[in-house]
């Protein structure tokens, strides 16, 4: 069974209703036939990511850019995922107050060397996430993971 791996950083109240939401998506009973498992961004290992089909990133964007625990998970994982790991598809959230750009490029940049393949555009959410923004949270877990069906 394909597994999707969702990696978060998820402190505040909104980055955790965003990452509630991207869950409630990827876990829809329309999706069938995918294991999705959930680390936080310090605890995920690179034998987490290695055993993953396909990946949904979420984080907070700290003074422009993505949150230390996620950056700590990418330079853990990143060389010993690197050969075994191509083309896996992901998907990511941010949550901001201001300047979420710089977060969402150092994702974007770091997944492109890892040469993981983005499947739907991030989600970012600035200030507190709304009905809108909540659906576009879920619509990224059902799409991340409707990738991986069999």
């Amino acid at each position: 069974m394909p597994t999707l791996l969702i990696v978060h950083h998820t402190p505040s109240p909104a980055t955790a209703e965003m990452f509630d939401a991207v869950l409630r998506g990827a876990t829809d009973p329309e999706i069938t036939g995918v294991d999705v498992v959930r680390r936080a961004a310090l605890a995920a290992t690179a034998s987490d990511v290695l055993a993953a089909d396909g990946l949904i990133l979420g984080t907070p964007a700290n003074i422009g850019y993505m949150s230390g625990a996620l950056k700590h998970f990418f330079d853990q994982v990143y060389y010993p995922v690197l050969d075994d790991t191509r083309g896996r598809p992901y998907g990511l959230f941010v949550h901001g107050n201001l300047g979420t750009e710089g977060a969402v490029k150092a994702v974007g940049s770091i997944a492109d060397g890892l040469d993981w393949k983005q499947v739907c555009a991030p989600v970012v959410v600035t200030g507190s996430p709304d009905k809108k923004a909540l659906e576009a949270c879920w619509e990224l877990g059902a799409t991340v993971a409707a990738t991986l069906m069999d």
